[in-house]
């Protein structure tokens, strides 16, 4: 049997091309859309993809199932669980897709993959449990677990109603992932677990770095999974859903794409070089979106004026996906050209496919017109502000938890994450005055909200420096 895990570290999603080398036949687990990385893997390795799996609808990147199966000729393996509203709408009724319920298998070559229904993180998802009948094994090596286990977490229950929209969702998910996790009881220790996503992604909130893990390792170590083994099912779902990270904005789009399925003739875009004059007056007349890719201290000191910002070497998906609007039209702002074709690649995986162009970010010194700079305050210099600006607001783009832990006394909390959907309840005042833990969330924050006509500022800084008098009193 050959399996390769696939890691793409700018959004830790795991996917798996598992072969049997004695037929040469291969699937891929949870492909994202651009399929010819997992076709080399296979192709490397004498195997042809036949086959491709998905454990659910997933809400974090655009998926390469569709494309695998109607391009490419692969058979789809989808879940049928959850009921009607939860299927894959663009699978239903395809000769070249099987449904899945919980106890079905299916064999590529002498690999058999059982079928689990696992609800809770989604209503439809499922896991794979993987035996390498070829090599005369008659227990499985190994759960392909998606979003249902992860290394030291399990998936969360409420994307569903804080990411779709969809009410009423989340109490019923940590009740049915609690029961899906104590059905692992009759499973080996020596099981390897397989998840979709690793530390860093919005899927879960204590996502292990390690790749993977073993069953009996997960049952001794993993707090989630040992609450829902030992503890009650109030517990387990008061602590599954406390503390969860708010989800990007995209993620819900990305729940509708997959469902209804994605476009598969739409390929990476490939955009041109512009000038600085083409891109400004294409942003003044509306036509297109500049999204600034530099290192935050050199957009701190200048940028085209409205550009919205996600590093390049940060976390670009989490802003340009909770900032950028489907079916902007983009122009990037890059320090090097190099760095244009894996933004444009990032951008292709979480749905944002209109890249119109890009800038050399040397050139925007010429448009002196239509630069601006970001206006700081420190917090060592807060207190006197406040005394002199006493119409200022606050506004703190941390999570939720974090808020609640501690917080400037007066500050309004939205999660950067979510304030393009909430941007009605910024306060209303002649300075907003914006800060995160760090700096590095508060920056994209301040960019949507100068583009929106908010005199938005940075409070410039490390939180464990705000001074204490200002700190609310608990």
């Amino acid at each position: 049997m050959f399996l390769r895990q696939i890691f793409d570290l700018r959004l830790s999603q795991y996917a798996y091309v598992i072969g049997c080398q004695r037929s040469g036949e291969a699937i891929v687990i949870d492909p994202e859309r651009d399929v010819q990385r997992y076709q080399r893997v296979a192709a490397e390795n004498d195997l042809k993809i036949v086959a491709v799996a998905e454990t659910h609808i997933h809400a974090d990147f655009v998926s390469g199932a569709r494309a695998l199966v109607e391009n490419d000729g692969a058979h789809g393996y989808l879940s049928a669980e959850g009921g009607g509203d939860w299927q894959s709408e663009w699978a239903r009724g395809g000769k070249d897709v099987t449904l899945l319920r919980d106890g079905d298998h299916f064999n590529i070559g002498r690999i058999r993959f059982d079928v689990r229904h696992t609800p809770g993180h989604t209503p439809e998802h499922i896991c794979f449990l993987v035996t390498d009948e070829g090599s005369g094994a008659t227990e499985p090596i190994a759960l392909l677990s998606g979003d249902f286990l992860f290394v030291g977490d399990a998936g969360r229950p409420d994307l569903l109603e804080t990411a779709a929209g969809i009410g009423g969702t989340q109490q019923k998910g940590a009740d049915e992932l609690y029961a899906s996790l104590r059905r692992l009881d009759d499973l080996s220790d020596f099981l390897q677990v397989l998840p979709a996503h690793g530390a860093g992604s919005a899927c879960g909130k204590a996502l292990g770095a390690v790749p993977s893990s073993t069953l009996g390792y997960e049952r001794r170590f993993n707090p989630t999974l040992r609450l829902a083994l030992q503890g009650g099912a109030g517990d387990f779902a008061s602590s599954i859903l406390t503390g969860q990270p708010e989800p990007p904005l995209y993620f819900a789009e990305m729940k509708r794409v997959n469902r209804a399925g994605p476009d598969v003739t739409v390929q990476v875009p490939t955009p041109r070089a512009w000038t600085v004059d083409m891109a400004i007056a294409a942003a003044q007349r509306g036509e297109v979106v500049l999204l600034d890719t530099r290192p935050r201290t050199t957009f701190l000191e200048t940028h085209l004026r409205g550009s919205l910002y996600a590093p390049a070497a940060g976390n670009f998906s989490d802003a340009a996906g909770s900032y950028l609007a489907p079916g902007d039209q983009i122009v990037l702002i890059v320090e090097r050209e190099e760095v244009v074709a894996a933004a444009a690649l990032e951008l292709f995986r979480i749905g944002f496919d209109h890249l119109a162009g890009w800038v050399l970010a040397a050139d925007i010194a010429t448009a002196s017109g239509a630069l601006e700079t970001v206006r700081r305050v420190r917090f060592d210099e807060l207190g006197s502000w406040l005394a002199s600006h006493p119409d200022t607001r606050i506004l703190d783009v941390r999570r939720a938890s974090e808020f609640a832990s501690s917080h400037l006394r007066g500050a309004k909390n939205i999660a950067h994450t979510r304030l393009r959907a909430r941007l009605a309840e910024v306060p209303d005042a002649p300075f907003v005055l914006v800060h995160c833990q760090s700096g590095m969330r508060a920056l994209p924050a301040i960019a949507f909200l100068r583009r929106a006509g908010r005199e938005a500022l940075l409070i410039d800084g490390s939180f464990a420096n705000a001074p204490r008098e200002l700190i609310e009193q608990f």
